[in-house]
């Protein structure tokens, strides 16, 4: 692996390209977004609801006492005040039903199918897997030693071709057909992100090589927004030879086979093996994963797919 070339990749920090700063407002589950000050934070779990029980405190002893009552009004007037009650907790009840609704609507956790969740570090908390995995059912997402490769499909590689701009992103398996829009790098020096309204849009890093060009191409997308799932919300679902196609401005599609798997802490981004050299037409899908931190209002891992060309086509008119 070498080092990414200087001024061509966004610097190496703490916390990666897609650690904290000031990326699209409002977005949630995106790398590198903060929530803005003031927006309600995910609250999690069902509201408690208290059934009201009212109990008579006075009954009529005798068919006078009922009629002496009713006579005086004290009657009426007892039924009023627990129509009232009653209506009260109702309207009680509905605010809490509405409020409780709202925070699950907010909650990006509550939306989009949880991946697997905790980081798995074999051996103990500090060691890392020794290669990147291949995913898939059975085989939990883990994060390779920094000096473990990309890692590489079974296919061989197709000879790489001429950069041309990417114009949409397939996968198959995940049922993703996606608008790609170029995107460059902040005042920070990390990657911005695909503005948060459009939830099935996937941003391609224009600083790096064009997807089917020599080197890793990155393109990243949101997990979700406020109110649903977005482009990459299954992304944590790739594994090991699925296929991922990159419809291409010259009219060529680019097909990679995926490699492998990882999910990589934030604050310990694999920065060399996604943004290092390569001697093939390689691409990273790139998105964020893990448990959502209330403190810092965004995931705190990536979740990072590797994969290689391995074959090129001719897109159809309509692509």
């Amino acid at each position: 692996m070498g080092t990414p070339p200087p001024g061509r990749y966004p610097p190496d920090g703490s916390g990666g390209p897609f650690g904290p700063h000031t990326g699209d407002a409002g977005a949630q589950g995106v790398p590198g977004a903060f929530v803005p000050q003031g927006y309600p934070q995910p609250v999690y779990g069902q509201p408690i609801f208290q059934p009201v029980v009212l109990h008579q405190q006075v009954q009529p002893q005798t068919r006078q006492d009922a009629e002496a009552r009713a006579g005086s009004g004290v009657e009426g007037i007892g039924t009023q005040a627990i129509r009232g009650v009653l209506i009260l907790a109702a309207v009680v009840g509905l605010v809490i039903v509405l409020i409780g609704a709202g925070f699950m609507i907010m909650s990006p956790d509550q939306y989009t199918t949880p991946d697997r969740t905790s980081l798995q570090r074999p051996g103990g908390v500090n060691q890392m897997a020794a290669t990147v995995g291949p995913g898939g059912p059975g085989n939990p997402l883990t994060q390779a030693d920094p000096t473990a490769p990309p890692p590489l499909p079974s296919l061989p590689a197709a000879p790489p071709m001429q950069p041309s701009s990417p114009k949409r992103l397939i996968i198959p398996k995940l049922g993703v057909n996606a608008p790609i829009r170029s995107v460059g790098t902040d005042k920070s020096g990390a990657i911005e992100t695909p503005p948060i309204n459009n939830h099935n849009l996937v941003g391609w890093y224009r600083g790096g090589p064009t997807p089917g060009e020599v080197g890793p191409a990155i393109m990243l997308g949101h997990k979700d927004t406020r109110t649903r799932g977005a482009v990459f919300s299954r992304l944590h679902e790739m594994q090991y030879g699925d296929q991922i196609e990159v419809v291409r401005m010259d009219g060529t599609i680019a097909v990679f086979t995926v490699g492998g798997i990882e999910q990589a802490a934030k604050q310990t981004f694999p920065t060399s093996r996604v943004y290092g050299d390569a001697k093939n037409a390689e691409l990273r899908l790139i998105t964020c994963g893990g448990t959502y931190s209330h403190a810092t209002g965004h995931y705190v891992d990536n979740v990072i797919v590797y994969a290689v060309m391995t074959g090129t086509r001719l897109a159809k008119a309509d692509s």
